[in-house]
């Protein structure tokens, strides 16, 4: 707490003068004077208060510039808290009370001084201790206090000048010895010597580190106890593991400290080398976040270490240094740099020069070898080729003395055509022998001076009786014809001012072989004239020949052209001809808008039955036959076409509009149905269209021809024997088509067809027999779907067998389901299973996995199925038989051979078409007699019967009364899901 007093620093009054004897203050004086420093000020002041009464203790605390923690003297241990207490005195004018007993005192300003006074008594009146106080020494005691911290700052001021001053001129020396001339030991000796000025720094030394390498040199090394430490050349990083110098470049960070605290430091991991140091520190020289290098000092001396700011210091000091050896290392990659480029500008200047002059001379030869070669087709006589060719030649080399050679070899002479002698030595025509032209013609090039000729005819080589006048040098090259040589052309001298070498043989070499190409084109240009006259005749012939051959391959070129374009059946364009033909049309329509064209896409019905029952000769009579028929149906320039197998196509190309195509669809189908002999037989052919008409809107065949089929789809599907017009419905069928694939293939995986099951009882008591397994599908969107709104899709996209596998085994399931123990189970199996010979292997082996007894299963096929292949069929429902499972012949009487499949199928069941029981509530007798010879049939090959879709009880009753067992129909049960028919257990 503050206390309402007066100032301690103000002059007191004679009753406010201490109770300390005067007689003592010169030497109190005396001591402050003394006193060196804050400290001993401070001691000087404590012995002051401790003398006053009512003072237990004091202490004092000083702050330093540019410090946050102060400095103190006390009489006692100083307490936690006194510190804050005085920091708080800080900003008080007066005696402060920061806690009870504790007196507080501002000593001098603006130095931060305070002065603490620990009571006697804590709950005493602290204005009397101040009162007891001598407060004129106090404030000289402050005084001096504030002189002594200022005095204080002025040395700290000075050193840090001084180190400043210092490190400058370290740098500038450091920088001074980078740019100078001296060598590098030289100049490392200069930096540790610069160092040294800035700290201890007697045993120092300075590692390079490469880290592509992996290697480290050590780049100056001083040490007073181990001198020859420093090793020589690159030494792998790895040979220093875990020593402080690698520790210092692997880590990257400074290290300082004995041994012992750096081995903490680095968690026990130091491995020490070399003699023991007092004290160590090092600093990694980095560029760019890399290690470089690093500065080391170390002390051997008892009691020498090292502070943070020789740490900072050296850190400082390490990257100029870095930066001077990185710059005198580029200073000496510089000039080794420019003295290899200068040796290598200079290699290259020769080499240039050299090429310069090989090009001189290569443009010399190669105009010499174009004037020669131009020479060989210009218009001119030997004797002037021969001397254009001496000309250039002794642009070259010395040729006064020249001469070309050439070999008959029929006479067996060497002539000379052309030669230039100052001697004027004779060339005359002479007879092969043995001077240096034939030597040349065997031996090829040869250069000779006048010595080497007389060896030569020592040698008995040559005769000098060949070798004409004798020269003192002689240069011969021969003329060669591919390996054969055909003459020599040869240069001498007989002054012994020119001599001739290798260069020159060179030269004469290259001219000798455009002289004899040229020479041997002259040769082949008169042979050539010579056979011109023959070969133009043997033309004339030959070009009569070629366009009786042409007429010849343009004839067969039409033909094949026809033969590719046509079908070789019928005679008829083929598709690819149609298309072409719709292409050019749908041009048409583009530029005018106006015109239109129709497509009739025709498809005969049931032809698959003619040619399995009458055979392919057959069948491809009753093709030719439609062929005729069709084309007496249209009109030039319309076309008619077979696509494929029993699908023909009508292109009108032009008509006014849907009626035109509908009245040539009718005259199609007109024409087609009448009656047509075939193989003994007489058919009642008849056929689908499907009829799409072309506008602008279309602009590829392919277009209209999909529609076009689209179309005749729909024709079959309404019952054939009639034609069908494309139009966006269609093709809105077809898109539904596409999405309803997807969904068929989503349904298969979630399980979305079920079977539902139809009754099958006893027409007398109504009692039931057994179950038809129908399809059912639960779609999601469109709720329950019978078969005929998805079967035909998923038989066309290949997705109709597996529906049936999974609807096989749901109703397997639910039979197994089913109470009591009598009863059978039908199932419908199509045409596609019945082509598989293993189809009776994977039903049992279902049966068996689902559980349900072989016996209580009749699989149900139609007479449809039976076609393709009788006898497979029949022994896939023999090994049925043999396993226990039933067949039944379903939809019996609307087939080709129904009373055929009955003795030779293995037949339980036949089901009558529920076309003969709807027949007999009209009262029609043949149906009748129709049913009743079924009847009769069965009962005498055993067989059980089923009447299908009895509907009303009038058809049940006249079904009983000829004596028919089972029925089937909505009168006696609709399908309903499995769960209606299975009573679970309570």
């Amino acid at each position: 707490m503050a206390m309402e007093q007066r100032d301690p620093m103000k002059p007191p009054t004679h009753d406010e003068m201490p109770s300390t004897p005067v007689a003592s203050l010169p030497t109190w004086l005396e001591r402050l004077l003394e006193a060196p420093g804050p400290s001993a000020v401070a001691a000087v002041l404590m012995e002051m208060v401790l003398a006053a009464p009512g003072v237990e203790g004091a202490s004092v605390l000083w702050w330093l510039p540019d410090r946050e923690q102060p400095e103190y003297r006390s009489s006692t241990p100083l307490e936690p808290l006194l510190p804050d207490a005085a920091s708080c005195a800080l900003d008080q004018d007066g005696p402060f009370c920061p806690t009870p007993g504790i007196l507080a005192l501002r000593l001098c300003r603006p130095a931060r001084a305070v002065l603490l006074l620990r009571l006697c008594e804590a709950d005493g009146d602290p204005a009397e201790t101040v009162a007891r106080l001598p407060m004129p020494l106090l404030r000289l005691a402050g005084r001096q206090l504030g002189r002594a911290l200022e005095l204080v700052g002025l040395q700290r001021s000075h050193a840090q000048l001084e180190r400043s001053e210092r490190l400058q001129r370290a740098l500038l020396s450091i920088s001074d010895l980078s740019g100078s001339e001296h060598e590098m030991p030289e100049l490392l000796r200069g930096i540790h010597a610069i160092v040294s000025t800035l700290m201890y720094a007697e045993n120092f030394f300075i590692v390079r580190c490469d880290a592509a390498r992996d290697a480290l040199r050590f780049l100056y090394y001083a040490d007073t106890r181990d001198a020859e430490g420093q090793p020589d050349g690159d030494i792998p990083l790895e040979r220093l593991h875990g020593s402080l110098t690698w520790h210092l470049l692997t880590g990257g960070r400074p290290l300082m400290g004995t041994t012992d605290e750096i081995d903490r430091q680095l968690g026990g991991t130091l491995r020490l080398m070399g003699p023991p140091c007092e004290h160590w520190l090092g600093v990694p020289m980095l560029c760019d976040g890399e290690v470089c290098g690093a500065l080391v000092v170390q002390t051997y001396e008892p009691g020498g270490r090292y502070t943070a700011e020789d740490q900072a210091l050296l850190q400082f000091v390490g990257n100029h240094i870095l930066t001077a050896l990185q710059r005198r290392q580029g200073r000496e990659d510089l000039e080794r740099r420019v003295r290899e480029r200068t040796a290598e500008l200079a290699a290259l200047n020769q080499g240039l020069q050299q090429e310069v002059a090989e090009r001189q001379r290569a443009e010399r030869l190669q105009s010499a070898l174009f004037r020669i070669a131009r020479l060989a087709t210009d218009e001119i006589d030997r004797r002037a080729f021969y001397r254009e060719v001496h000309a250039i030649v002794g642009g070259l080399i010395e040729a006064s003395n020249f001469f070309i050679a050439l070999v008959d070899e029929a006479a067996g002479t060497l002539e000379f055509p052309y030669a230039v002698d100052l001697t004027g030595e004779p060339y005359a025509s002479r007879s092969l022998g043995r001077g240096l032209c034939e030597y040349v013609l065997g031996h090829g090039a040869l250069v000779v001076d006048a010595e080497a000729m007389r060896d030569m005819r020592e040698r008995d080589l040559i005769d000098a009786h060949d070798t004409g006048t004798p020269s003192l040098c002689w240069l011969g090259v021969p003329l060669r014809d591919g390996d054969r040589a055909i003459g020599v052309v040869a240069v001498q001298s007989y002054t012994g001012r020119e001599t001739y070498g290798a260069a020159e043989l060179e030269l004469l070499a290259f001219v000798a072989s455009q002289v004899a190409t040229s020479l041997q084109r002259r040769r082949v240009a008169d042979a050539l004239q010579h056979a011109y006259a023959q070969l133009e005749q043997r033309v004339h012939e030959r070009t009569r020949e070629l366009r009786r051959e042409i007429r010849e391959r343009e004839r067969m070129q039409q033909q094949l052209h026809h033969q590719v374009m046509h079908d070789p059946l019928t005679g008829l364009p083929n598709r690819d001809f149609l298309r072409g033909r719709i292409d050019r049309a749908l041009e048409r329509m583009a530029l005018d808008p106006q015109v239109r064209c129709a497509l009739l896409y025709i498809d005969v019905d049931r032809f698959k039955i003619i040619n399995d029952s009458l055979g392919h000769l057959a069948g491809d009579a009753v093709l030719k036959e439609v062929a005729l028929r069709l084309h007496a149906c249209v009109r030039e320039p319309d076309v008619v076409a077979r696509l494929a197998g029993d699908e023909f196509a009508i292109l009108l190309e032009q008509v006014d509009g849907q009626e035109t195509a509908t009245r040539v669809a009718q005259r199609v189908l007109d024409t087609l149905g009448r009656a047509l002999p075939v193989a003994g037989r007489e058919l009642q052919p008849s056929a689908s269209l499907g009829i799409a008409l072309g506008d602008h809107r279309y602009t590829h065949a392919d277009e209209l021809l999909r529609d076009a089929d689209i179309a005749l789809y729909r024709a079959k599907e309404l019952g054939r024997k009639r034609y069908a017009m494309f139009d966006d419905t269609l093709a809105k069928n077809v898109v539904d088509e596409l999405s309803m694939e997807g969904e068929l293939r989503l349904a298969l995986q979630r399980g979305e067809f079920q079977p539902y099951l139809q009754p099958i009882r006893r027409l007398e008591t109504g009692e039931l027999v057994g179950y038809e397994a129908l399809l059912r599908w639960h779609h999601p969107e469109r709720g329950l779907l019978m078969p005929g709104a998805f079967l035909r899709v998923a038989e066309d996209c290949g997705q109709l067998e597996a529906i049936d596998w999974q609807l096989f085994e749901r109703a397997c399931e639910a039979r197994r389901r089913l109470q009591g123990d009598s009863g059978f189970l039908t199932l419908n199996v199509s045409a596609q299973h019945l082509r598989h010979a293993d189809f009776d292997r994977r039903l049992l082996a279902m049966i068996a996995r689902v559980g349900v007894a072989p016996s209580r299963v009749i699989v149900e096929v139609t007479e449809g199925s039976l076609l393709d292949d009788p006898e497979r069929v029949r022994a896939i429902l023999e090994r049925l038989r043999m396993a226990g499972v039933g067949a039944a012949l379903d939809d019996f009487g609307t087939g080709y051979s129904s009373l055929n499949y009955l003795h030779s199928l293995p037949l339980r069941l036949l089901k009558i078409d529920r076309s003969f029981v709807q027949a007999l509530d009209a009262g029609s007798a043949n149906s009748s007699t129709v049913v009743e010879a079924i009847l009769a049939l069965a009962r005498a090959l055993d067989i059980q019967v089923i009447a299908e879709g009895i509907e009303t009880p009038r058809q049940r009753a006249l079904l009983r009364d000829m004596a028919c067992e089972l029925g089937q129909g909505f009168l006696l049960g609709r399908p309903e899901p499995v769960e209606h028919w299975v009573v679970e257990p309570a």
